[in-house]
């Protein structure tokens, strides 16, 4: 495992030096500490093409790439089509497709990409790693896609089976890296327990983990999280000026959604947590122009307002909550939502302050009090099908502990120990920085 020689990301920088246009004259003026800015992150694939690809220079290389793969404005399976020292061989992609445009768990063809004329092969239909045959003639397997720092968001599944293939077809594998958007400290969740892994979620690690898709990987080959990484040869290329308290404002980098349902930045925030709900029998918004961010049931008003009013008390970090009423339609990326054409009423949850918010946490304490509600009106299809919400927290003891009674601060403090353990563990897997104190 290794850092690509000549490729190493430096650290954040301050640069100085602003032009200003008074109102009746111009003139040069002194930077101050409050007038310091940053630089802009420079994910790997544009340190990479900023070196010509010299480190792929003579390969034939296969890319795992989606419609994040992007080095400025153009997408990287364009440039290394075109840099005349490296050969695209094929393409692979996760879930949504090559464009990005599929809908959660729709399952996508093989195809052919009209620009390179590369073979674009799914991981996401009829197999959900790459095959001996697709690997056949590459020289080097490269992974640029961008991830939300989610457990359960299955790009980070895709990398590893992907990691997996490349060390037993005796392949080297290389991570472009790219910012974790929730910052590199933020670490929350239940610790995903082995009886309970699938392809939503894959290793023993908190809902949120705070690494970045090179760091990961780094850690899910330390650890062996699956069989045969240990002898893959991996390098991460990484970022220019990233640090571990980047939050994805920080990067100057615009947002472009991961996945249809992500469309913001603050959605992808809030994300981790609200995603408990595609557990249960409501809406997490799907079909509306706010995914994630509104929840809602085909329950009278007072039943929501009972909900927000609860929540309003919690006095969560960070976040504003408000009454919400919609009605999911199909449309891109969303096709026949749940509770499609009905009324239904609910919350939605705003962000305040997205330095002290906690999006577990917050998602915690709104599934709880749609239960505790659902309870009352003796909505007994709330958690019908439990294993969807057990697949989803990693663990069968957020149902036990629903069923039982038990409070938001109970539920969390149980937690908190597999979180700490897993943060002693990752240190060794960090390429920007030491482990800070979790937030």
């Amino acid at each position: 495992m290794s850092v690509l020689p000549g490729l190493l990301g430096s650290r954040r920088r301050a640069y100085c030096g602003l032009l200003l246009l008074g109102v009746m004259a111009a003139g040069l003026v002194g930077c101050t500490p409050d007038e310091e800015e940053s630089a802009p992150v420079r994910v790997g694939a544009e340190v990479l093409a900023e070196n010509d690809f010299a480190s792929l220079s003579g390969q034939r290389v296969g890319l795992i790439a989606n419609h994040t793969t992007r080095v400025d404005t153009s997408h990287l399976a364009d440039r290394l089509a075109a840099a005349p020292t490296v050969e695209l061989g094929a393409l692979f992609s996760p879930e949504h497709g090559f464009r990005g445009t599929a809908g959660a768990g729709e399952k996508v063809g093989n195809a052919r990409d009209p620009r390179t004329g590369a073979p674009v092969y799914s991981l996401y239909g009829d197999t959900r790693r790459p095959t001996p045959e697709m690997l056949e003639g590459l020289d080097v397997l490269v992974f640029d896609v961008q991830d939300v720092g989610a457990r359960f968001y299955t790009y980070i599944t895709t990398m590893g089976l992907s990691m997996q293939a490349a060390a037993e077809a005796n392949l080297p594998f290389v991570v472009l890296d790219r910012p974790n958007p929730l910052g590199g400290t933020y670490t929350d969740g239940f610790v995903l327990e082995p009886p309970h892994a699938s392809y939503v979620g894959r290793y023993p690690i908190p809902i949120t983990h705070g690494l970045t898709i090179g760091e990961l990987a780094r850690y899910i080959q330390s650890e062996q999280l699956l069989a045969g990484v240990g002898a893959l040869d991996l390098s991460v290329v990484e970022m220019k000026n990233w640090s571990r308290d980047t939050q994805w404002p920080d990067t100057g980098r615009d947002w472009r959604p991961p996945s249809p349902n992500l469309p913001t930045w603050e959605t992808a925030l809030l994300y981790p947590g609200m995603c408990f709900f595609e557990g249960v029998r409501v809406s997490e918004g799907r079909g509306t122009e706010r995914p994630f961010r509104q929840i809602g049931a085909p329950w009278p008003p007072a039943a929501a307002q009972r909900v927000v009013d609860t929540l309003r008390a919690q006095d969560l970090a960070g976040v504003a909550v408000d009454t919400a009423a919609f009605t999911p339609r199909s449309m891109p990326g969303a096709p026949a939502p749940r509770f499609e054409g009905e009324q239904l009423y609910g919350f939605e949850v705003r962000v305040t302050d997205r330095r002290a918010v906690e999006p577990v946490k917050v998602g915690l304490h709104a599934l709880h009090a749609m239960h505790e509600r659902a309870q009352v009106r003796g909505d007994t299809a709330f958690v019908s099908r439990p294993e969807h919400l057990t697949r989803l927290a990693g663990t069968d003891r957020l149902v036990t502990q629903l069923r039982a009674g038990a409070s938001p601060e109970a539920i969390i403090a149980s937690w908190t120990k597999g979180v700490k353990d897993f943060r002693d563990r990752r240190a060794s897997a960090l390429l920007y920085g030491a482990e800070t104190e979790p937030r």
